[in-house]
């Protein structure tokens, strides 16, 4: 066993082996009990359930209702995870922006197959989509763009997103140079920022139970519509 005393803090420190360093988190649990999903409650099309549940997540004042857990998988089959906002979606998709040259674009040129987690913990749901992704237009993208604030379109120009940066403070002085140039003008959009439209093939919708009896239901895109399935918990 090992540990150094560090006086500042007036606290011992121990090694991460150190067994009074760990938490157990084996008995870490609660019982869901907001109350369950039944087939009464559910509409002919995901989208409808999909935006009642996020108008209530925003009624309930969740931090981020639209934040969405991003997957995605590289040439070697490996799958990354990401958080991205949500900034749209109708019966053509759900919709997000990111810069072209990230990680997760780089992969999405590869493989277009993408899934979608919504993790409203507090709501005690969740909302799993799954589907294929396309660049979404110029036009469009130009649209939403200068809709965010200034800073946020700095923002857009000051990082190659994914790549490496010794320090924060090479972010932070490039910020500053570009806000000194665009600080009288429009600025423009860059030519290696935009967005992507999923087009949706299944969504799930989970909603936590007593006992671990939690209620799933699955919707897959039909060419007659949409089916949908009870899965078990």
């Amino acid at each position: 066993m090992t540990a150094e005393h560090d006086n500042s803090r007036n606290q011992v420190l121990t090694a991460p082996g150190d067994k009074a360093h760990q938490i157990d988190i084996a008995d870490l649990r609660r019982e869901y009990t907001r109350g369950g999903l039944r087939r009464r409650d559910l509409t002919d099309n995901p989208l409808d359930l999909f935006e009642r549940w996020l108008k209530q997540a925003c009624e309930a004042q969740l931090a981020d209702p639209t934040a969405m857990c991003v997957a995605t998988v590289d040439e070697q089959g490996q799958p990354y995870q990401r958080i991205v906002l949500l900034k749209h979606y109708d019966e053509k998709g759900m919709v997000f922006y990111t810069n072209l040259g990230s990680r997760k674009a780089q992969q999405l040129a590869n493989n277009p197959r993408i899934s979608l987690l919504f993790p409203w913990h507090m709501l005690e749901r969740q909302v799993i989509v799954l589907g294929r992704v396309e660049k979404l237009p110029p036009l469009e993208v130009l649209k939403y763009f200068h809709s965010r604030p200034k800073d946020s379109q700095i923002g857009a120009w000051v990082s190659r997103q994914s790549s490496r940066i010794s320090t924060r403070g090479i972010l932070e002085s490039k910020f500053l140079e570009i806000k000194q140039k665009f600080q009288n003008g429009e600025v423009p959009l860059p030519s290696f920022w935009g967005g992507y439209r999923v087009h949706i093939d299944s969504v799930e919708f989970w909603q936590g139970g007593e006992h671990r009896l939690h209620d799933r239901f699955l919707y897959q895109r039909q060419e007659s519509g949409w089916v949908i399935d009870r899965l078990a918990p």
